[in-house]
């Protein structure tokens, strides 16, 4: 199998190289769990080993008692859940919230915001709750307007966040004028005004899964690794799951590999998800005086408004970490014009850090549904999480949580995260082309418009 895996292309991604990214350099992962070498039972398998599987297993554990197995067709830390930006934000998906009240009522946008607000909240706690040791960075979260056009639809935003979505339980959100970002936070040359979110941070991704990983198993979770489910068959009490030759059974299964799940997964979820590839570089730590040229005296994470969107933040090295959308096919994703794209990007933005040498780069899928939201969805017997759109280090936690209820047959809030089926993308053999073209479209508009 090629090492560019392709979820269109590859029947799974067993065996594939792991991510060469920053955050690996941070860690020694811990031994891999066997697999699976016998016939057993359980009443909830879940497939897929990142933040979602984990926590969907940690929540059935400890909050509902039932005998849960995680597979993970590698190793933990393997797919999206290592390999993204350690972005703890409040949202997912690419609808904004007047969007979602102009497409389902204030009520319904309301109730999505609690929930964004609730998914940070829930990291914190787990992370409090287990010690978990993940480089937690200052708080706040900076929407930046790329341009003129950008910072009205913003402003219209923020009031309108401040004006139907805010309550006492929720911490407010701050606009920012150009100058307030240029003295307090960078002197980003494409910035004209942000949105300051205080209860979002950044995080070691990586090590926030490995510390999920192990409050999961302490609660008592079997974790098969390097155990990959090649047929799942229906059976009247379950299913049955074939993984590496042996043969399991669960009462109840849960599908959680996003963009890592493969188009032989499930007819539930084939063609109604697109991987996209996303690159990010990490630099050589900045010295004294990139820092005080760039203006950057913040920690806080940062994302503009482009459709095609750039995310950063100064890591606690004083590195900086940078983003943006890949390659559109994964063959192409190591060619050296989008790591010459992400470069172009920062000194657009920072011209003084135009010549910037970096110590890592890498990329990794992220899932998108045709409605730009994401998908927590139960049927009695088979779920799936599926549609982040790259935002899912926090909403992870509370999908998590909501899938765990489901299974245990539990009531969670009526809204279409939970109660809307997963669109069918039409024409699945031009997606790529698709994507392509929606590219070229996003460039132009995120220039003029």
């Amino acid at each position: 199998m090629s090492q560019l895996y392709d979820p269109l292309q590859h029947p799974h991604c067993q065996g594939q190289a792991f991510a060469p990214s920053y955050w690996a350099s941070t860690i020694d992962f811990p031994t891999a769990r066997s697999s699976v070498t016998s016939q057993q039972q359980f009443d909830v398998a879940i497939i897929g080993g990142g933040y979602s599987g984990l926590l969907t297993a940690y929540h059935l554990a400890t909050e509902h008692h039932l005998d849960v197995c995680v597979l993970e067709a590698n190793q933990v830390g393997f797919g999206a859940s290592a390999r993204n930006a350690g972005f703890v934000l409040k949202g997912s998906g690419r609808l904004s919230y007047p969007q979602m009240s102009e497409k389902w009522g204030v009520d319904v946008s309301k109730g999505i915001y609690a929930e964004y607000s609730d998914a940070v909240n829930r990291v914190e706690q787990l992370i409090a709750k287990h010690n978990i040791t993940c480089d937690k960075q200052e708080s706040g979260y900076l929407k930046i307007a790329h341009n003129q056009n950008a910072l009205q639809t913003l402003n219209a935003q923020a009031e309108y966040i401040q004006t139907h979505l805010q309550s006492s339980s929720t911490p407010p959100c701050q606009w920012l004028s150009q100058d307030e970002l240029s003295t307090h936070y960078m002197k980003n040359q494409q910035a004209y005004g942000a949105l300051r979110y205080s209860d979002s941070f950044g995080v070691n991704p990586l090590k926030l899964l490995l510390g999920y990983r192990t409050a999961m198993l302490e609660s008592g979770v079997t974790l098969f690794e390097n155990a990959l489910v090649d047929n799942i068959t229906e059976t009247v009490s379950g299913f049955q799951l074939s993984v590496n030759g042996c043969q399991l059974s669960c009462n109840k299964l849960v599908i959680a590999g996003n963009a890592y799940n493969s188009k032989l997964t499930h007819k539930a979820i084939n063609n109604r998800y697109l991987p996209i590839l996303s690159s990010i570089f990490v630099s050589k730590p900045l010295t004294a005086q990139q820092l005080a040229e760039s203006g950057l005296q913040t920690n806080q994470v940062c994302m503009d408004t482009r459709t095609l969107k750039y995310y950063y933040r100064l890591l606690p090295d004083n590195r900086l970490l940078f983003g943006g959308r890949g390659a559109v096919y994964a063959k192409h994703q190591n060619k050296s014009v989008y790591l010459a794209n992400l470069k172009k990007g920062l000194s657009d933005c920072f011209p003084s850090l135009s010549n910037i040498e970096h110590d890592y780069y890498w990329n990794g899928f992220i899932a998108a549904a045709l409605d730009d939201m994401p998908h927590i969805n139960f049927d009695g017997k088979l779920g799936f999480i599926l549609g982040y759109c790259g935002a899912g280090v926090s909403f992870s936690a509370q999908a998590g949580y909501r899938m765990a209820q489901m299974v245990a047959g539990k009531t969670v809030p009526n809204l279409p995260l939970y109660n809307t089926p997963l669109p069918y993308l039409p024409f699945p053999h031009f997606r790529r082309l698709g994507q392509f073209a929606y590219y070229q479209y996003a460039q132009v508009k995120d220039r003029f418009y």
